[in-house]
């Protein structure tokens, strides 16, 4: 893991991870501005691990996202920066040989499953399309996966399923079901970006629950996309928090919520019931995020941040680093959250 800038290699072995990020910039060109959507964000991500990537409406994450499978669309583009698949450079890399590598060996879920499914076609068509449009597959080896992957989502009476059509399954179905065409090729890694937000809290614990045993089982590594903390909690075993475009703070899951060292990771769990006091208002960051074509000098997030002083008007230390941890700040906190 590094924050932007860095020169310091991320902690950990880098050359095991199955995905490398260095320095990934992508930016959007308007008549009035550039604005740094991405900017300098560089991570690594291993095998079999879940990792989440948090941040308020406009950080900058669902954008990471998009970038790390090269689906930004003019005005947006990657300026900058590497992102590499199991060794292979995906920056520069032609949109023909990106097709090739989306679906296979990397794959995204979307918050609207619709986004993902065809309305016009059955469950089971869709499925023989994502399996033969990376070569041809024998229609029984089809059938076999596309129910092999139906059932491991949660899908009831699989085989019925296949012949169902997307408006006939609820919500929370539809998404196990965009999730399940992203496992068909066995991928080694999945993007999925705010996957159950629009589900109620007991379809989320589920599918949770359901995502964890799938990434055990098959080694496939997973970066979970959230505004939410508390989901992220549940799900990953190590979080990265986004603000205006860069990391902030990044570490293990566990240690973040319990001791966040930048004021920003603090603001989003005060905004959680279980770590606000009972009976009190949940607290509230002042303020919103900047524009990105104006981000202030400095540290972006001291415009809102209680602890600024005239330091915070010039860049951050560029790496803090206590054990697995990092963080960008010129005044970082050093207390434990009590729930």
């Amino acid at each position: 893991m590094s924050l932007p800038g860095s020169s310091v290699e991320p902690s950990g072995d880098a050359r095991g991870a199955v995905l490398s990020v260095r320095d990934l910039r992508t930016h959007f060109e308007t008549r009035q501005a550039t604005l740094k959507a991405v900017d300098g964000v560089s991570f690594d991500l291993y095998p079999g691990e879940i990792l989440g990537l948090v941040g308020e409406s406009g950080s900058g994450k669902s954008v990471t996202g998009s970038s790390l499978l090269g689906l930004v669309d003019p005005p947006g583009r990657i300026v900058g920066g590497s992102v590499r698949l199991e060794g292979q450079e995906l920056v520069g890399l032609s949109p023909d040989r990106l097709r090739t590598l989306r679906g296979r060996r990397l794959a995204m879920v979307f918050q609207d499953p619709m986004a993902t499914l065809n309305p016009v076609l059955t469950i089971g068509e869709q499925m023989r399309l994502a399996l033969q449009a990376h070569g041809a597959v024998p229609a029984a080896a089809v059938r076999a996966r596309s129910l092999e992957v139906l059932q491991q989502v949660g899908i009831p009476d699989p085989t019925s399923r296949l012949a169902a059509w997307p408006h006939q399954f609820s919500g929370g179905m539809r998404q196990r079901v965009a999730i399940a065409i992203a496992l068909l090729h066995r991928p080694a890694v999945i993007v999925a970006d705010e996957p159950t937000t629009a589900l109620d809290v007991s379809i989320q614990a589920q599918i949770l629950t359901e995502i964890r045993a799938l990434v055990a089982q098959s080694g496939t590594a997973l970066i979970w996309i959230s505004h939410d903390l508390a989901t992220v909690s549940a799900i990953a075993r190590r979080v990265m928090v986004m603000y205006a475009g860069r990391l902030v703070e990044e570490g293990p899951t566990a240690q973040v919520l319990r001791r966040p060292r930048h004021p920003y990771t603090r603001g989003l769990l005060g905004s959680l019931p279980q770590f606000s006091a009972p009976g009190r208002l949940l607290a509230q960051i002042p303020g919103a995020p900047p524009p990105l074509h104006d981000l202030p000098p400095g540290c972006a997030f001291a415009p809102r941040c209680a602890r600024a002083t005239p330091a915070c008007t010039q860049a951050p230390p560029e790496r803090t680093v206590e054990s697995a941890r990092a963080w960008r700040c010129h005044h970082p906190l050093d207390e434990e959250v009590t729930t």
